[in-house]
């Protein structure tokens, strides 16, 4: 029996699973599989989808879990929508882990906040544009009427992209230094991104205010009602020790 299921590869959830961990609270985190040669977390690991909100309120009851955390990526809707319904269904408790947004960091009113692809396309158009919005957003952006796109991912695509784009692979976390040598060998004229939140990209935000690049941010789809939150590991850790050990 695993006390705590970890739904989430983020480093919040690699934080997580060593605290509790290192408490001798059983857990086991859940990857959805996307990344090759994902940073793995402590302790026990699964690798996969569980089946939608059934498959994952059957294996909620199978395996006795006592308490769910969701510390999926904020932008992964379908996994916290599935995980909320799943433990309605099996009547396990359900926290929410999200690290803070930029909505308040100090460059945050510089730049271009928009509701999704489609707006960041239309305010992309005609720059050297540095993509950093995920592959599964790539379909969205391949309208994009831009002279020269730079796509950074994890992992490389298979998927045929527009002949004015090219693909960097790459994982963080990044540098300032770093970032503002990428921007000027390509001559960025606009970055565009998530408000994926951290430290770990942020260096990317820094180096375009220095070089004087515009950014376009894509905002936060909203959160899961009903789902209490917390942004800090120490706040989920304390849930926990009250859920399992209460």
């Amino acid at each position: 029996m695993n006390a705590v299921l970890i739904l989430g590869g983020t480093a919040e959830a690699r934080a997580l699973a060593a605290e509790l961990h290192g408490a001798r609270i059983p857990v086991t985190s859940s990857l959805a599989g996307r990344v090759r040669d994902p940073a793995l977390p402590v302790g026990d690991v699964r690798i996969g989808g569980f089946g939608g909100p059934a498959g994952l309120a059957d294996y909620l009851r199978a395996h006795r879990i006592r308490a769910v955390v969701d510390a999926t990526h904020p932008f992964a809707t379908g996994m916290s929508a599935s995980a909320a319904a799943a433990c309605t269904a099996a009547e396990v408790p359900l926290l929410r882990l999200a690290r803070p947004g930029w909505a308040d960091h100090p460059l945050a009113g510089g730049w271009q906040w928009v509701d999704g692809p489609a707006e960041a396309v239309r305010a992309a158009a005609g720059r050297r544009v540095l993509l950093t919005t995920g592959r599964r957003t790539l379909d969205e952006f391949a309208v994009l009427d831009a002279p020269f796109v730079l796509v950074r991912l994890v992992d490389p695509v298979s998927a045929d992209l527009p002949a004015e784009w090219s693909v960097l692979t790459s994982r963080g976390p990044y540098t300032v230094p770093g970032e503002l040598a990428l921007l000027r060998e390509h001559r960025i004229e606009l970055l565009v991104t998530k408000d994926s939140g951290g430290q770990m990209t942020e260096p990317k935000l820094l180096a375009a205010q220095q070089l004087g690049v515009r950014v376009v941010v894509l905002r936060r789809p909203a959160a899961e009602t009903g789902v209490p939150a917390v942004s800090t590991v120490s706040e989920t850790v304390g849930w926990v020790r009250s859920t399992v050990e209460g």
